[in-house]
């Protein structure tokens, strides 16, 4: 494919690029010796600085999306090399996030990789997230520049605007203790009848006790394994694979335990599970191999919108707001109500993994229910 025949944004590994492209000739090339990534071109550049987080296939997926995206508009709007990409472009870059356009080349609904109707974005991308992709893109530059494939970071030559910060802010994208007892009394009652219905209930239920009561990240649950649940001078945890690789234990209490010891029961495994049980966690109702992070995504939006049907007359609300949550929800949710419950404060933060004790402050709601108290006299 020469590199006229660029038409359309396509994904990175369906792209091939002459020598106009490909970044033989980038401006920003260092041409020079020094060169400590086995990369002759700028394909080949940005797929040595992905492999670095082969092992994070989350970070991966992000940061694989943010540099794509950036590399088809300077091939496609530029018609330039990734390698000879400005300050100037990378300005001209961030203006083109806020509308991508023209949209219907750029922008459309989630389809897979290899399908025609694949495109770049689903829509304009807010102010935080464009703050991210230039984040994720000045990481990509300060990689290739230290390689020794690029003679500077142009990145660093933009002025930043801080991401504004809500930190003060309580979490609001969570579940309120009556809307998630609709939501687990709804997967209580779900058709058992067939093998399938039983398959799929039992690992509907640990999914949610797993995300309720552990609070881990849908990547977490999609990398958790067996041997993750051990027992340590009497008491169960289990071990999460979490942000940067670093591997942090959470409390696993009776009912999680019981969850646990249900749902082996029925795969037909001992109650308990062994330190060299690698198997997945979760399993597809299809045989033994794991589910994906977007497999459980869909599967928790499928509940939650199943769930929002059955709540539509009784309360549109939260049918509402229902159809709006996912996985995500399910972490804050968790943290939300052990901080409702008067759980210590660090405690929680060692749940969550935080590294801020602030970022933990934003579940406690009780100063809100002080306030909101505190002005009900208040009357004309």
């Amino acid at each position: 494919m020469s590199e006229l025949s660029v038409t359309r944004p396509l994904p990175l590994e369906h792209l091939q690029l002459g020598t106009e492209l490909d970044g033989t000739y980038g401006t920003n090339r260092n041409t020079g010796n020094g060169l400590l990534i086995d990369a002759h071109n700028d394909l080949e550049a940005l797929n040595s600085w992905l492999e670095e987080f082969k092992d994070s296939p989350q970070t991966y997926r992000n940061y694989r999306k943010e540099i794509e995206r950036l590399l088809l508009w300077s091939l496609l709007v530029l018609n330039k090399p990734f390698s000879s990409l400005s300050r100037d472009d990378l300005r001209a870059y961030e203006e083109f996030l806020v509308s991508p356009t023209p949209t219907n080349q750029w922008c459309g609904p989630r389809r897979p990789r290899h399908s025609d109707e694949w495109r770049p974005f689903l829509g304009p991308l807010s102010e935080s997230s464009r703050h991210q992709a230039l984040v994720v893109i000045g990481a990509a530059f300060g990689y290739l520049s230290d390689a020794g494939y690029l003679l500077g970071n142009p990145v660093k030559l933009l002025r930043r605007k801080k991401a504004k910060s809500t930190n003060k802010n309580t979490v609001e994208r969570f579940l309120e203790q009556e809307l998630w007892n609709y939501v687990w009394e709804f997967i209580e009652g779900l058709p058992e009848q067939s093998l399938r219905e039983r398959e799929h209930k039992a690992r509907i239920r640990f999914l949610f006790h797993l995300l309720y009561l552990l609070g881990p990240r849908v990547s977490e649950v999609a990398n958790l394994q067996m041997s993750d649940f051990r027992e340590s001078r009497g008491k169960w945890w289990c071990y999460i694979l979490g942000k940067g690789n670093k591997r942090d234990k959470v409390p696993v209490n009776d009912s999680m335990l019981s969850a646990l010891i249900d749902y082996r029961r029925f795969l037909d495994l001992s109650d308990l599970p062994k330190l060299d049980e690698h198997a997945s966690v979760l399993r597809s109702v299809k045989g033994s191999q794991g589910i994906s992070s977007n497999m459980i995504y869909r599967i928790v939006k499928k509940i939650f919108g199943q769930a929002a049907d059955s709540l539509e007359f009784e309360k549109p609300e939260y049918a509402f707001k229902l159809r709006k949550a996912s996985t995500h929800w399910m972490r804050h949710t968790a943290m939300t109500h052990l901080a409702d419950q008067g759980v210590d404060l660090h405690h929680i933060r060692q749940t969550a993994r935080h590294s801020d004790i602030n970022t933990t402050s934003r579940y406690v709601h009780s100063d809100e229910e002080l306030w909101h108290n505190s002005v009900k006299s208040h009357n004309p």
